[in-house]
């Protein structure tokens, strides 16, 4: 069986022995290098690497200041690794519909949730799949609502020619975990519009300490040096940035590798009338192709279909709507056609 996904690891890490053996472990020259090398890739310049995907979502609600009982809007489909870090924080999560035809947040329902109690719109780019970005950002720059792009699964895609991570929105956050390209083993990157949200997410990094004032002359810690804000120890260690490092030399073959994959599968399933490709109709949208989305009138005859030839197949992810820990909230038809449709198969570089 072809699987959804697997973990991509260069099959040489030369450097990693002599990591493990120098004794600089913690975040440094390579977590340096990694940050680097993502910053060039996407074009961007305010952009830090942590040890997690939930800790770089942590570290964006912290930047923004968001406070428990704040509400935030969020698609419910989702990884659940992009909702639970929220409620965790204390928010109150608002399920904004989905375009059933994209699986990505709908404005139109984005600006029927919105309340004064609003204070953040977390816009997921389903299994890479881009969503309307224009149109949220035109939305949350209207109501002065800041804009978080998850793109937990979407390094790598693009719309109008720009990846994920400088599309507009005020914060974007990625996931470097074992499934994602590039992975770390796991690890998270969060790039910023503006340069003041960087400077005082590197402070909330690393429990909001400032290193060029924390030690003294004699190296020890200064009582001069306050901690005056919010942290947590979110910094990637030196193993893992070189794993990273020596993934962006890949990256690109990757996900041309990925791409090609998906020309097969349009090629491939062009002539079945009741099976739709995702990405069909939105030519400014190009996918990571993470995984190759389907829409399907009969889900679980396809699903069937394509595992008994070798593929296998699956929803990905449950609507969040399933699970109390969001409190109970109004069904959305848009979730609900999405789900009873959607289908994913194998697109990845393994193919």
């Amino acid at each position: 069986m072809i699987p959804l996904y697997k973990p991509y690891m260069p099959i040489e890490l030369p450097e990693l022995y002599n990591i493990c053996q120098s004794g600089a472990l913690a975040y440094g020259k390579w977590g340096h290098c990694f940050e680097n090398r993502l910053r060039n890739f996407l074009k961007v310049d305010n952009l830090l690497v942590t040890s997690s995907y939930g800790v770089a979502m942590q570290i964006a609600l912290l930047v923004l200041k968001l406070k428990p009982g704040d509400e935030v809007i969020a698609s419910p489909m989702c990884c659940l690794a992009s909702s639970q870090p929220l409620v965790t924080y204390g928010l109150t999560v608002k399920w904004a519909d989905i375009d059933p035809r994209s699986g990505t947040l709908d404005p139109d329902s984005v600006k029927k949730v919105i309340t004064p109690k609003t204070k953040a719109i977390v816009h997921n780019h389903f299994c890479g799949y881009i969503g309307y970005v224009d149109e949220i950002n035109s939305v949350g720059k209207f109501h002065g609502i800041p804009v978080i792009d998850d793109c937990i699964e979407a390094f790598g895609s693009s719309y109008k020619s720009k990846y994920s991570g400088n599309l507009g929105a005020d914060i974007s956050v990625f996931s470097f975990q074992t499934v994602r390209l590039p992975n770390t083993i796991d690890g998270g990157a969060i790039a910023f519009k503006e340069k003041s949200m960087f400077e005082n997410a590197l402070l909330a990094r690393d429990l909001g300490i400032d290193r060029n004032i924390f030690r003294d002359s004699d190296g020890e810690i200064s009582n001069l040096c306050d901690i005056s804000d919010l942290g947590c120890a979110g910094t990637l260690n030196e193993l893992s940035s070189y794993i990273g490092c020596c993934q962006m030399d890949y990256i690109s073959d990757l996900l041309l590798q990925q791409r090609k994959n998906a020309d097969k599968w349009h090629n491939q399933l062009a002539a079945f009338k009741d099976i739709y490709p995702l990405d069909r109709g939105r030519e400014i949208v190009i996918p990571n192709y993470w995984v190759f989305g389907l829409l399907c009138n009969n889900k679980i005859k396809t699903m069937h279909k394509f595992r008994e030839h070798g593929y296998y197949a699956s929803s990905v992810h449950l609507p969040n709507t399933y699970y109390s820990v969001f409190g109970k909230q109004e069904k959305l038809l848009g979730v609900n056609e999405f789900y009873n449709s959607f289908l994913a198969i194998p697109c990845g570089w393994w193919m």
